[in-house]
């Protein structure tokens, strides 16, 4: 009778994790270096240094990739925002807070990035959103939203105070990693600032 090798099943699971990791920590690395758009599957598989049949067990495609990252972001990022959300207080204490959680959110996200790459390669400045973006403010945007339902925030046009939110904090977070050293403190201070000046100036009871 012949025998089939094959691999302990604590083996063949370890492997599948190491390789759906290794597929992740590629994608996040492509996603933001050339933008998702610009981005292809091909780009994905060459930094991973797997097979492209490897890649094509764990994920379809880079939607799928770009999928199960922002899952991954949002399941890292959803604690940290749901306890702010949980401690009450005033609407301007909650947005500066979770700026700031948002923006050390990045900053980690960068070292680890920097981190990963071989010695003396410099890491390249992020272009375009990548997938924890996408998926931290998503929670923030649904934060603030609830805030607002709550009566702790201002009766404004939800949709649009949260687009603005969101892209202030975009646009500053994006810059500040372009910064040495990144000062995550001054620049929480600016777009808090910039978002709450903009909320004093909304007019009341134009909720949605």
């Amino acid at each position: 009778m012949s025998q089939v090798a094959y691999l302990p099943v604590g083996k063949r699971e370890q492997t599948k994790v190491q390789n759906r990791q290794a597929i992740l920590d590629a994608a996040r690395e492509v996603f933001g270096e050339l933008g998702y758009d610009a981005s292809t599957v091909r780009d994905i598989i060459r930094r991973t240094g797997l097979a492209a049949g490897t890649f094509y067990n764990y994920y379809r495609s880079k939607e799928e990739v770009f999928a199960a990252l922002a899952d991954d972001g949002a399941r890292r990022f959803a604690p940290i925002l749901k306890g702010l959300r949980t401690k009450g207080g005033a609407f301007e204490e909650f947005v500066r807070e979770a700026i700031v959680a948002y923006f050390e959110f990045m900053a980690d996200e960068h070292v680890s990035w920097v981190a990963r790459r071989p010695a003396g390669e410099a890491h390249p400045h992020i272009q375009g959103e990548t997938p924890e973006m996408a998926a931290v403010f998503a929670e923030v945007k649904d934060a603030i939203e609830d805030a607002i339902a709550q009566g702790k925030g201002p009766a404004a046009d939800s949709e649009y105070m949260a687009a603005a939110c969101i892209g202030i904090a975009r646009e500053v977070g994006e810059k500040m990693l372009t910064r040495r050293p990144i000062d995550v403190a001054a620049a929480a201070d600016f777009a808090a600032a910039m978002i709450l000046g903009g909320v004093k100036g909304l007019p009341a009871g134009g909720g949605a």
